[in-house]
């Protein structure tokens, strides 16, 4: 689909639930993300404000040390930090990070990243993103905020209709 301006998008914009509208959005961005595809990330869950994504570490994957390189670990965060912040179908980029690394993972570790919104306030947000391995061993913190632009639908012709909201589909904190 097509970008529209907002006002026309609204015009011949379908309504649905904001879980379909998270979902719609995940689509899109995964087929669009070669990075993430690239290191073999997966989607596993996605709602309004949040997502969980996982990635095993592979050989490519390892420094000097033989421990998964931190620029792996950053993206495996940074992939799940904006399939969470874009979930609500307006376009929203990274305006600053920072991430925590306190263990190490090595080869064959299974890492798994789940986001959840914090704050979310006119056009900025706020997405905490833990990072455990397969043994459930905290691995990485990271904290990202975001900048959403207005108008710009990351799947034109969906909008969350009024009611629309699935069983524990509840709006994020705001």
């Amino acid at each position: 689909m097509a970008v529209l301006p907002n006002d026309e998008a609204r015009t011949v914009a379908r309504r649905v639930s904001r879980q379909a509208l998270a979902e719609a959005v995940r689509d899109a961005l995964f087929a669009n993300d070669r990075a993430t595809r690239g290191l073999g990330i997966e989607v596993l869950a996605i709602a309004p404000g949040s997502a969980t994504l996982r990635m095993a570490v592979r050989a490519d994957m390892l420094n000097g040390f033989d421990i998964c390189h931190g620029g792996c670990v950053t993206t495996l965060a940074d992939s799940t930090f904006a399939f969470a912040c874009n979930s609500h179908n307006e376009m929203t980029v990274a305006s600053g990070f920072a991430i925590d690394i306190v263990a190490p993972s090595r080869l064959g570790d299974v890492l798994t990243a789940v986001a959840a919104e914090t704050s979310l306030a006119g056009r900025t947000g706020v997405y905490d993103i833990t990072i455990t391995n397969q043994r459930d061993e905290l691995i990485a913190v990271f904290r990202g905020r975001s900048y959403r632009l207005k108008g710009k639908p990351v799947v034109a012709g969906l909008i969350a209709g009024p009611n629309a909201e699935a069983p524990g589909d509840e709006p994020s904190c705001r």
